[in-house]
């Protein structure tokens, strides 16, 4: 009862010890509170309601008592980090009981082996049990003992064995009423689909596990373990961090396990590492190397020390005695059969290599190699990044461009089973290394053309193929109809009493995260992309009049790649670090020249547009023609506004995120019919003072919203379906309202959305236009059989971005290009509200008579006033896609 109701069995041991039990009841008592005390309380008091359980069972002369009650002293007492004193309590005990009792002694010790990690010892344990629980018809005990089996296994790589063994358990659990014991069997079955490489079945299964242990009030350690593992591996350290952290506050202010703590530590110190936090990273590993000494635990030790190592690295520090320590973990690793063996061979190697020190790199990195051919697909990265590097140090270009191709080509792979976009694009990162190694070979020896392949390679393959459609999941459906609800009422708190409504936004937040987390459940649909980038059919796309400029970045510097005319040329510019520092002092000062009386501004703002220029496009700027220019800058350069650039100023300019994309869009046909959707949400500074004369403008052909006058299309139902073909819909006032407005919006030709914009760097896919009834988010927008052809976002914030992965941007435009929209017009900094109506009336007056987004957009900065407000408003917007 202890597992299946841990409060009712806290409570039932202790009426029992009232009520002046036998020795032996009260031996069982206290062993109940004991147990309950080591794993959801107190390890101290634990261990002396133990030792008066031990001592009970004594007085009561039963050895098999006495055998059982040491068993559980002896996972205290290891858990305590006191594991000498506790495997001689096993030992006492396996002497002691005999039979059913000694088995399940066995199993008690074999899962104390598994938290120290001597795996062997483990099984042989286990093995030695089983027979005799399953003889006994021990059903819940057998079950146990195949769950503690597969983990083995798992830690060992046999991911065969786990799952037959987990499958085993399962069956045997759903004829038992072991609540906690079904939920544990959940988690474990979530471990072993992370460790198949199945990220998003692995997130479902242990949120699910999280659920299951809710509704028992169980504390959940282990399994912030688990997840934290694999948050990192989908590429969310930050966030891994973040809940490690709070897992070992909570853990401490209980007095609990200490093995845990080690254990939540080291992965706290990995996931530190792989957020770019080193010396965070130190502090924790340091910690848990100590702890994990202490409690003899050499598996787990070890694992520590190669983490203690890579902060190091990760630090600067570069040494003879860090090869010879991560080559001696490489070593220990290897020893024990441990997954991350190849992982520390792969360091010892860097490690060498930065010193020059060649023969002992290519020692490591061939160990390292061998895990290329097998396993899951972060360990073949690990192995061909190792063979990458093999190749760079005997100065084999070739070798180095085969070596990243296979890896990418498993991260491709992998990428695609991962159905939220946000996911596909935070993965990348695991392919940095790879990538840039391919574009220094590239530079070296393949020309520009070759440089820009493999530039094109890994740049914004979170565009590559549309994200997986979020399921018809109720309980998804409501939290989001519900989060949109919660934030409106947020909303019209902060505006009436303007103060925060700490109780809606904690509840909007804890949506939030429920939403998040159920579109990290989704699977991929798509196999890898087989669509590869071809420079010779962009060549022939461009033709003669239209310039590419694909900036990439090597070694902190940007390489210029010029296309057009039938050939590709790079140049080189400055510093990225310069650029970036730059692009935030023009947006500086686009800020500021948003309000009147700034005029003083902008020729410093027109100074540092000439600045970036020289900076970003450096000798190219004289070699882009009188034809249109397409932008594909890297990531980190998202919030330039490059038509502030003197070459680019009166030019016919789009931005694209890739080369790839900007194809794809040329591509994309616009859809039959031609339905126009203005659309105005509540709180715009301006009213969106263009979509009253934009409706009238196209009145000839307009469809009232809900609640408008007039009938709606012949075969649509009043306050329903969607425009007819041909028709324009304005949607104001209540009509703006978000399921009204998906329906108008999906298959539109054109869309105009003058609505309030929210970015959210924190959740970029939570950035929103505000609609009547509370914000219209990216995961909306994904819900779209069909995002419309041309989407005008004339509001603040809608072209901004969370640059992650190796060079992915999340935001509201990049969730749109994969959708079917081939074009989008938004800003990239806070604009003036009534300088905007001018511009966008400019843009649509263009549009009208047949120009694209690009063409218009360049025409309606020309028609606005000279003044700086009106040049600082038409700078600020960009031209997305090809449309």
């Amino acid at each position: 009862m202890v597992f299946a109701a841990p409060g009712e069995a806290l409570t039932r041991a202790e009426e029992l010890l009232g009520a002046d039990p036998s020795p032996l009841h009260a031996s069982v008592a206290h062993q109940v509170i004991g147990i309950w005390q080591r794993d959801f309380g107190d390890t101290r008091q634990a261990l002396a309601h133990l030792r008066r359980a031990r001592d009970l069972a004594a007085r009561a002369e039963s050895a098999e008592r006495e055998a059982d009650v040491l068993a559980t002293l002896g996972v205290a007492l290891v858990h305590a980090g006191r594991t000498r004193a506790g495997l001689a309590a096993f030992e006492r005990g396996v002497a002691r009981g005999s039979g059913h009792t000694r088995a399940r002694v066995l199993f008690r010790r074999a899962y104390v082996w598994w938290v120290l990690g001597r795996h062997r010892e483990a099984l042989e344990d286990v093995r030695r049990a089983i027979p005799v629980l399953r003889q006994a018809d021990d059903v819940i005990w057998t079950a146990r003992a195949l769950t503690l089996r597969a983990t083995v296994h798992l830690a060992l790589g046999s991911v065969e064995r786990a799952d037959a063994d987990f499958t085993a358990a399962e069956l045997l659990w759903d004829t038992t009423g072991q609540e906690h014991d079904k939920a544990d069997a959940v988690e474990s079955r979530g471990l072993a689909a992370f460790r198949s490489g199945d990220v998003p079945a692995a997130l479902r299964l242990l949120d699910e596990a999280a659920e299951r242990y809710a509704k028992l009030g169980t504390p959940t350690f282990m399994l912030t373990i688990r997840r934290c593992e694999v948050l990192m591996a989908a590429g969310l350290a930050t966030e891994a961090l973040t809940e490690a952290d709070a897992a070992v506050a909570a853990l401490d202010g209980i007095g609990g396990q200490s093995t845990r703590k080690a254990e939540l530590l080291l992965v706290a110190a990995r996931a530190a590492r792989l957020a770019g936090e080193p010396q965070t990273s130190l502090a924790r590993a340091a910690v848990a190397v100590r702890l994990f000494a202490g409690q003899r635990r050499t598996w787990y030790e070890t694992h520590a020390r190669l983490v203690l190592i890579e902060a190091r690295v990760a630090t600067g520090h570069g040494s003879g005695r860090l090869v010879a320590d991560a080559a001696a973990v490489a070593e220990r690793l290897a020893a024990f059969g441990a997954p991350a063996a190849p992982e520390a061979s792969l360091l010892a190697g860097r490690i060498a290599l930065d010193l020059g020190w060649t023969a002992d790199a290519e020692r490591h990195l061939a160990v390292a190699a061998r895990s290329r051919h097998g396993g899951p697909p972060l360990a073949r990265m690990t192995g061909w990044a190792a063979q990458a590097l093999r190749a760079r140090a005997a100065g084999s270009a070739r070798g180095v461009l085969e070596a990243c191709r296979r890896g990418l080509d498993v991260l491709d792979d992998h990428r695609m089973t991962l159905g939220a976009s946000e996911l596909r694009a935070r993965a990348t990162a695991q392919g940095a290394e790879l990538a840039a190694l391919a574009q220094r070979a590239s530079l070296v020896s393949g020309g520009p053309r070759r440089l820009l392949g493999w530039s094109e390679r890994w740049r914004a393959t979170v565009l590559s193929a549309p994200p997986t459609r979020p399921p018809a999941d109720p309980v998804l459906l409501t939290a989001m109809t519900a989060f949109r609800e919660l934030a409106a009422r947020a909303e019209e708190a902060r505006t009436d009493g303007g103060r925060p409504a700490p109780a809606l936004e904690r509840e909007q937040r804890r949506l939030e995260r429920e939403i998040r987390s159920r579109t990290l459940h989704m699977r991929g649909e798509a196999p890898g992309d087989g669509d590869r980038f071809d420079v010779g059919r962009l060549l022939r796309r461009l033709g003669d009049e239209v310039r590419l400029v694909e900036l990439a970045v090597l070694d902190g510097r940007v390489h210029v790649l010029l296309c057009g005319q039938g050939r590709v040329r790079r140049f080189e510019a400055g510093l990225l670090a310069e650029a970036e520092v730059e692009a935030e002092h023009v947006q500086a000062g686009l800020r500021r020249l948003a309000h009147p009386g700034a005029e003083a501004r902008l020729p410093l703002v027109e100074a540092a547009g000439v600045r970036l220029q020289r900076l970003l496009l450096g000798p190219a700027a004289a070699h882009l023609g009188s034809g249109p220019v397409v932008v594909v800058p890297p990531g980190r350069l998202h919030r330039v506004p490059w038509a502030l650039l003197p070459a680019l100023r009166e030019r016919v300019l789009s931005v694209s995120p890739s080369a790839s994309s900007w194809l794809r869009a040329r591509d994309t046909a616009p859809p039959p019919g031609g339905r126009h959707v203005l659309v105005r949400g509540p709180g715009l500074a301006s009213g969106g003072a263009e979509v009253p004369e934009l409706s009238d403008r196209y009145a000839g052909r307009r469809t009232p919203g809900e609640g408008g006058t007039g009938a709606p299309p012949p075969g649509v139902p009043a306050g329903g379906g969607t425009a007819g073909e041909g028709a324009t819909v304005v949607l104001e006032g209540g009509d703006a309202r978000v399921p009204r407005v998906l329906r108008e919006l999906d298959g539109a030709a054109l869309a105009h959305i003058a609505a309030h914009g929210t970015f959210r760097a924190d959740s970029p896919l939570f950035s929103s236009l505000r609609m009547a009834d509370g914000p219209l988010i990216v995961h909306d927008f994904e819900r779209l059989d069909r995002s419309p052809y041309r989407i005008i976002l004339p509001c603040c914030d809608t072209a901004r971005f969370a640059s992650v992965g190796a060079d992915e941007l999340l935001g509201l435009v990049t969730a749109l290009l994969p959708l079917g929209t081939a074009g989008v017009v938004a800003c990239t900094a806070p604009v003036n509200d009534a300088a905007v109506v001018p511009l966008m009336l400019a843009l649509h007056k263009g549009l009208d008579a047949g120009l694209s987004l690009a063409e218009a957009l360049r025409d309606a900065r020309a028609a606005l006033p000279g003044d700086a407000v009106h040049q600082a408003t038409g700078w600020a917007f960009s031209a997305f896609g090809a449309a």
